[in-house]
């Protein structure tokens, strides 16, 4: 499987929050709302999830809706997402 587009967009003053994300695969399947986050001078994706309520503990706790099941997709991801997000800053700087 390959990451065949990366679409960053930019997110300002929200802390630690740097942008959302899409990738696309093999040029036929999208997932939306991956977030690149920086806190403590590291970068880092976080998958898309959902917030939900744990009745039992009275908590908001959150649920991945997609994620990697293996440290070589996540690994990939990562890697690909950060660059696009990288250079992308680099343009606007």
């Amino acid at each position: 499987m390959k990451i065949t587009d990366v679409k960053i967009n930019l997110v300002s003053h929200q802390e630690p929050l740097k942008a959302f994300v899409s990738i696309t695969f093999d040029a036929c399947f999208v997932v939306h709302d991956l977030r690149v986050i920086k806190t403590q001078g590291k970068t880092f994706i976080a998958m898309p999830s959902k917030k939900i309520k744990d009745v039992n503990r009275q908590i908001d706790i959150y649920k991945d809706i997609a994620h990697p099941i293996n440290s070589e997709m996540r690994d990939l991801i990562e890697k690909t997402v950060l660059e696009k997000y990288k250079s992308t800053v680099e343009d606007i700087v």
